[in-house]
């Protein structure tokens, strides 16, 4: 495939709403670094981000090459073009050198039935029993299995390959990181799944090294994994599988490794995936967002006094608008109504309270995670207070720091690649109550 950008072998996306934090997430990286892991950071935010806070992407690479310059660090980093589609690429080109190509739109929308034959008829290779070093279980790809998976995805890969070139053409194979989003979408891929999608990206020829597939069970936004570890462990072990035969045969780099898009704070797949990436020698890209600008929360809440009373009144708006908030991200969260307290007895709440329902340590009884959901969704409010909520910060600009570096280093980057924490929260209980997409 075409010449690329390479891309460490731990890479980890952190998202950065209003741009203040670059030097504490970095701090994150620089601490597991310190312990062995070899993290590449990579700052990432979306077109929707940039719209709601009125920010733009030359931003976040100003954020990102300040906290590398104030931190001294050497190492690679990278600036993510976050779920970006072929309208809204050009004003990333420029200061990006990361892209995930987000073709959710595309995804079960048909290609021509010319098209399908003919992947069909380049790839006699994808028919039949397919049986791949541990693999959990072989399986056998019939045509009708070849008609289906492409019926969903072919015109979605062709957009992807649209949408490499565009950027390419403008910026220069070799100056970026290709990443692809297959994930924003209804029922989880298979192996046999991901494996014929591979080959349709291969034939678009994206030098990929990052692939962000549907993986069973919920990633909702904020907390923790619903679903069935144990199943998730076992795709996450097949997809790895089938990303190493491809490599092989369809000529992608050595690299390409997959993308975990999620939503912040799996903390009971942290372990699973660790085992696998060393089972196999793999890496991951694990990505991050929202977690940081509930940790500017904290931070303020736990500074008390003014930084407090931000807290709860950021809380109080959500809490009044929380239909308009939540209906964007309906299949990713799960907010019981019932479990929100009302304004008033927030305003009630001394600092310690309004960290423990929001901090994510469910063996805190205080811990509330609808709350913790309900504010996840909620950053809006924050940019609609603009100067005010950036004052803030800059006023409790330790405490908040503190936080955001304590929160991706002990409860992420530890357990995920060093399987050490001070923090690793446990599967709720409940957990196995909730159905797990089929």
């Amino acid at each position: 495939m075409k010449s690329f950008l390479p891309l460490g072998k731990f890479s980890f996306g952190m998202g950065d709403r209003f741009g203040q934090q670059g030097r504490a997430q970095l701090h994150a990286c620089i601490k597991a670094t310190e312990l062995g892991a070899d993290v590449v950071p990579v700052w990432n935010k979306s077109n929707r981000e940039h719209t709601f806070v009125g920010s733009d992407p030359a931003d976040v690479r100003a954020e990102a090459d300040a906290a590398v310059k104030a931190l001294g660090w050497k190492k690679t980093y990278h600036v993510d073009a976050d779920h970006i589609r072929l309208e809204t690429v050009d004003r990333f080109i420029s200061p990006s050198d990361f892209f995930t190509i987000d073709v959710a739109e595309s995804i079960g929308k048909p290609a021509s039935k010319e098209s399908v034959q003919s992947f069909i008829a380049r790839h006699p290779e994808l028919s039949g029993k397919v049986s791949l070093p541990h693999l959990s279980e072989s399986f056998e790809i019939k045509r009708e299995d070849l008609e289906r998976v492409a019926g969903q995805f072919l015109l979605a890969a062709q957009e992807a390959g649209k949408i490499h070139r565009h950027i390419a053409n403008v910026k220069g194979a070799s100056n970026f990181i290709t990443e692809v989003s297959m994930d924003e979408t209804d029922h989880p891929q298979r192996p046999m799944d991901l494996l014929v999608i591979l080959a349709m990206l291969a034939d678009e020829k994206i030098p990929m090294q990052t692939i962000a597939p549907k993986f069973s069970g919920r990633f909702n936004k904020g907390v923790d994994y619903v679903g069935e570890v144990v199943r998730f462990e076992r795709e996450f072990n097949d997809d790895l599988a089938v990303i190493d035969h491809a490599i092989q045969c369809y000529g992608f780099p050595s690299t390409l490794k997959l993308s975990v898009h999620s939503g912040s704070d799996k903390f009971s797949l942290y372990e699973p995936i660790r085992l696998a990436l060393k089972k196999f020698g793999a890496g991951v890209h694990l990505k991050t967002a929202g977690t940081t600008w509930l940790e500017e929360l904290i931070g303020l809440a736990e500074a008390g006094g003014d930084g407090l009373a931000m807290a709860r009144e950021i809380y109080a708006y959500a809490h009044g608008h929380v239909d308009e908030f939540c209906a964007p991200y309906a299949s990713v969260i799960d907010i019981n109504k019932q479990r929100l307290p009302s304004a008033e007895a927030v305003n009630a709440w001394t600092s310690e309270q309004f960290v423990s329902a929001l901090r994510h340590d469910p063996r805190n009884p205080g811990y509330n995670a609808s709350v913790r959901q309900l504010l996840h969704v909620s950053f809006k409010v924050a940019a609609k207070f603009g100067p005010r909520y950036l004052q803030a910060l800059a006023r409790h600009e330790a405490v908040v720091a503190r936080n955001v570096t304590e929160n991706l280093f002990e409860r992420h980057l530890k357990p995920l690649l060093l399987g050490r924490s001070r923090q690793a929260a446990p599967v709720r209980s409940d957990h196995s109550k909730v159905p797990v997409t089929a």
